[in-house]
């Protein structure tokens, strides 16, 4: 990856929907030049896709919890593959520490949120943490040039 690269990878997580257009005037290109930058980025899986930013709340899912689930290495098979079907679940991670998953998730209900709790509790131990509030929101990882994370 060039610097032209990561110029590229910046401005399409700020937004998405630049135009080949767009995205050539900053960075000093030809559209097909940077349609091919864009191409072989993703070919390469450094962009694994594109998503639209949905303000939960608005659609009507007004709870989003971080779940931390304890559980026998041996159930993570079983688990891995039912988590992977429940819509409501935004993200789920494997980590290290006292548990063994962590899962992020949004519910339109408290009582949708409690069966979903239920249905997971029977894998092992859970812990849930409700968000008040969002201060930093999702965002793209900053890329450095190499110069930059040398210092």
């Amino acid at each position: 990856m060039d610097k032209i690269d990561r110029m590229l990878i910046r401005l399409l997580q700020q937004n998405a929907r630049y135009s080949l257009k767009q995205l050539s005037e900053r960075v000093f290109l030809s559209s097909p030049a940077v349609a091919a930058r864009i191409e072989k980025l993703e070919r390469e899986g450094v962009i694994t896709g594109y998503r639209a930013n949905v303000d939960l709340d608005k659609t009507g899912y007004h709870i989003t919890v971080f779940v931390n689930l304890e559980m026998n290495p041996k159930q993570k098979p079983a688990f891995i593959d039912y988590i992977q079907t429940v819509p409501n679940v935004l993200e789920c991670n494997i980590v290290s520490g006292n548990y063994t998953m962590l899962i992020k998730a949004a519910f339109p209900s408290t009582v949708d949120l409690d069966k979903f709790i239920g249905q997971i509790q029977k894998y092992g131990t859970t812990e849930t943490h409700i968000v008040f509030s969002t201060p930093v929101p999702p965002r793209g990882i900053i890329i450095y040039e190499e110069e930059e994370s040398k210092e």
